[in-house]
């Protein structure tokens, strides 16, 4: 593993915000995490995997944050099962689904997120979600134990798992996919994320869940927040429910947005929206 101290935390998010860190922890291989966690110097750990949704304050955290994105060995185990490690992304796995001539999350393509990120929230897209290949996932538990959980083990919602509640930390994840990539769909869903995603500018991609039976974009919309601008911090105009650093944004630009957004949907609305993305402070 490698540590670094008071280490500069803004490179290690999408949105390009935060902070200094008590300490930073790189993983070389699964097995050091039980070292980490019987490090009793390493306090108020937090797991960070790509960064993909996770904002950092600007002040000092006095944190060990622990990053996976280099546990990314992708294994194909024989009669289409594939295990994944934590830290590798969609586009290495949609790659090596393309190789194999595996199918089923291609609709998933174009998440930034690492599979450990993506497998903790069940990450989705266009009807489809994360968990509906897994079979099962390897996790360290609050025992500070590695082991195998079946899918049939886990309780999974929409945007939410039981590994959530109980802090686990994702090692891998093991897929049961189907024969026949569909380079169509992967083609289609490339053009509909260029077309409908802000993608020139630093963010966390969805940052509201979407609630029961409605979109959170469709509801920023109604509030007329698109394009509304809190010092460098912008809602999309091409997406409202992102929001995007101009350059030089702070965590405070940032909160600020996400505060009115909450406030303007339940005045008009009366619905709570409810982050997507992870807050550090």
């Amino acid at each position: 593993m490698k540590v670094f101290t008071n280490q500069e935390m803004k490179n290690y998010s999408n949105m390009r915000v935060g902070g200094r860190a008590k300490k930073l922890i790189i993983l070389e291989t699964k097995e050091e995490i039980v070292d980490v966690y019987n490090d009793r110097e390493n306090t108020n750990i937090f797991i960070l995997g790509n960064g993909t949704n996770v904002l950092f304050t600007d002040d000092y955290m006095d944190r060990t944050f622990v990053c996976t994105k280099k546990l990314n060995k992708i294994e194909d185990l024989g009669n289409n099962l594939v295990k994944v490690e934590t830290g590798a992304n969609l586009k290495e796995l949609t790659d090596f689904m393309r190789s194999r001539n595996y199918s089923g999350i291609e609709s998933l393509f174009g998440i930034p997120g690492s599979i450990g990120g993506l497998v903790y929230m069940n990450g989705g897209a266009f009807g489809t979600e994360i968990f509906d290949k897994i079979v099962s996932v390897e996790v360290f538990d609050e025992n500070h134990q590695i082991r195998e959980v079946k899918k049939e083990n886990l309780k999974v919602a929409y945007r939410k798992t039981e590994i959530q509640d109980k802090n686990w930390l994702i090692l891998s994840a093991t897929f049961k996919f189907d024969n026949g990539f569909d380079e169509s769909r992967v083609k289609e869903i490339k053009e509909l994320r260029e077309s409908k995603h802000p993608l020139d500018k630093p963010s966390l991609g969805s940052t509201f869940k979407n609630p029961k039976g409605d979109f959170a974009a469709r509801l920023i919309s109604e509030c007329g927040l698109k394009g509304t601008i809190i010092g460098n911090a912008q809602i999309a105009e091409k997406h409202p429910n992102f929001v995007l650093n101009l350059g030089g944004a702070t965590f405070k630009d940032i909160t600020d947005i996400l505060k009115l957004v909450k406030k303007s949907v339940f005045e008009k609305f009366r619905i709570k929206l409810e982050e997507e993305i992870i807050i550090v402070k």
